[in-house]
């Protein structure tokens, strides 16, 4: 890939086109800086409303607004070249209706720049995702466990170790696919059930908790990278443990400025010389 391919944003009827080829890599991201530290290495960006609780420190995804979305989906776009960036409508911006689905989604368009928006739900959300996708948004779906609807479902535990609650999420990934979103993810679910979510659906799958077999998959980036000292989830690997690190720099920095040993004469200015005594 040439270095001007390599400035085109990867579209999603690229990533469409996947289903059962090369794995799609995506991350969490919400900053310009983290955007373009990442971009090279991942195919989707998703600025997921799980900031609310990475960048944020709330309980859970649901005080998270249209605002904060579109500013954070912004800066990822402007730290970006290469992947797509797909932006999660927060909870209560789309649900009511499909119209009101639109006018908040099309303005998460229009001012972010974004490739695509990410809704939860299934068969509920169906008309929703027709609707959107008639009117020129693309659409990534999201099934399984469903954060927004968290005080619905009880918390955080796996979903589908039922029968009947196995075909019903297997239902829902096929409603979204047959409403015309381009992927969908498939958040914490038994692994036959990702494997039976992949096979039933003609777009790809992205897997965060759910199995290898899916069509790509999904971490947030902070818990890839150790940034998370009091929990990681089941289904995270750890790549890398910044969070000691940042840890350790801070305590030599403060090391250094009660010591008074920074900043030191390299670190600060000084006066033009003026070839006077």
């Amino acid at each position: 890939m040439s270095a001007s391919d390599r400035r085109k944003r990867i579209t999603t009827p690229q990533l469409q086109a996947r289903k059962g080829g090369e794995p799609i890599v995506s991350l969490t991201a919400y900053s310009a800086p983290m955007a373009a530290f990442l971009d090279p290495h991942v195919d989707v960006f998703i600025v997921g409303d799980s900031l609310g609780m990475v960048f944020y420190g709330m309980d859970s995804t649901l005080g998270v607004t249209l605002d904060m979305m579109i500013a954070h989906g912004a800066a990822v776009v402007r730290g970006s070249e290469r992947a797509c960036v797909t932006v999660d409508m927060p909870f209560g911006s789309y649900q009511e209706s499909p119209s009101l689905a639109f006018r908040n989604a099309a303005r998460v368009m229009a001012e972010t720049g974004c490739g695509a928006v990410k809704v939860e739900g299934g068969v509920e959300m169906a008309e929703t995702v027709a609707f959107l996708v008639k009117r020129g948004i693309p659409v990534m779906g999201h099934v399984g466990l469903t954060p927004q609807a968290v005080n619905q479902l009880g918390g955080y535990g796996a979903r589908g170790k039922s029968r009947a609650e196995f075909a019903r999420i297997v239902a829902d990934a096929r409603a979204v696919a047959d409403a015309g979103a381009f992927s969908v993810v498939v958040e914490g679910v038994v692994e036959p059930l990702a494997l039976a979510v992949t096979n039933a659906v003609s777009i790809p799958t992205i897997g965060i908790g759910a199995s290898a077999a899916c069509d790509g998959q999904v971490l947030v980036t902070e818990d890839l990278l150790g940034l998370f000292t009091d929990f990681t989830p089941k289904f995270v690997r750890r790549y890398a443990d910044l969070g000691s690190q940042i840890g350790e720099a801070a305590a030599r920095y403060a090391e250094d400025v009660r010591a008074r040993s920074f900043p030191g004469p390299e670190h600060c200015f000084r006066p033009p010389k003026t070839g006077k005594d």
